[in-house]
């Protein structure tokens, strides 16, 4: 039996990527899956492997940009196994430019699919979740388990939609970690770099697969081992954390932290504030460039 058996996902943009390998990972590790993808054909030929494989798998195709389509994705998820007891919010998108040559529907889709996205169906499944606690008098064991990104915790020229969407889910998971705890939910992110749709064309030829038959740094199933942990009952302790995963590096992010403080015990004058300011700076560590989706 796998550390998965008995329960049930719903995974976001598994189409393809990052998605396809955490739906393979947990449906051999023997939860149910459900393979959520607009390309509805991608998610079925996602499912057509798992099932081929002896797992347990249903496409959908719905949209997860509306409280309509989340009510539909873990409609379909209960109707396929019984209950749902978790989701991976991996769907995204980019539309990559300069600020100052953004356009409003650039920022507006980029917002929509990543932040808007992560809401509606972690909602959806909370309501169902802070039920079923009021109706046993029991805790949960559920899962949300968002996806930020290295773009989302240090930001990255380019890419001020797509960075300000993930670090807002970096700082939603804080709060549904911080809120949801006393129902049985854990809510962890993670900012994976890796090879996917997203990273093809500015990080194309960094990721690329090696020919040689070495090992296969930024391959996406490399992510997939911890979903699967974070899925399991063992992760049941962890909560509010956002993951770095690269190849086989494993971290948590620190995120914002009160740096050094210089107190002066009286107000400022603006004058004097150049040096004081320099100098914190100066202490403060410096930011590491991460690439990542």
């Amino acid at each position: 039996m796998g550390i998965c058996e008995g329960r049930s996902f719903i995974i976001t943009g598994a189409g393809a990527g990052l998605g396809r390998g955490y739906a393979m990972a947990l449906a051999a590790a023997g939860a149910g899956v459900v393979v959520n993808d607009i390309r509805l054909d991608a998610a079925q030929a996602v499912v057509d492997e798992i099932v081929a494989a002896g797992g347990k798998a249903v496409a959908n195709g719905d949209d997860i940009t509306s409280m309509a389509g989340a009510e539909a994705i873990v409609g379909a998820a209960v109707n396929a196994f019984g209950d749902v007891h978790g989701v991976v919010n991996n769907a995204g998108v980019v539309r990559d430019r300069m600020f100052a040559s953004m356009s409003e529907d650039e920022w507006d889709l980029v917002v929509k699919v990543h932040l808007k996205g992560h809401f509606c169906i972690a909602n959806t499944l909370v309501k169902r979740w802070r039920d079923q606690v009021k109706a046993t008098g029991g805790k949960v064991d559920c899962r949300i388990i968002n996806t930020s990104s290295g773009a989302g915790l240090q930001g990255n020229i380019g890419q001020s939609n797509y960075s300000a969407a993930k670090g807002g889910i970096a700082s939603l998971t804080l709060v549904q970690a911080a809120e949801l705890g006393r129902y049985g939910i854990t809510a962890n992110a993670l900012a994976p770099a890796a090879r996917t749709g997203m990273t093809e064309g500015p990080f194309g030829d960094m990721m690329k697969k090696p020919e040689d038959g070495s090992f296969d740094h930024y391959a996406p199933e490399n992510v997939a081992p911890l979903v699967v942990w974070l899925c399991s009952p063992l992760s049941a302790h962890v909560s509010g954390k956002v993951f770095e995963v690269e190849g086989g590096k494993l971290s948590i992010a620190t995120g914002w932290k009160t740096g050094k403080i210089r107190d002066k015990k009286a107000r400022w004058n603006p004058e004097e504030l150049t040096d004081v300011v320099d100098a914190l700076i100066a202490e403060a560590p410096k930011a590491q460039k991460v690439y990542g989706t």
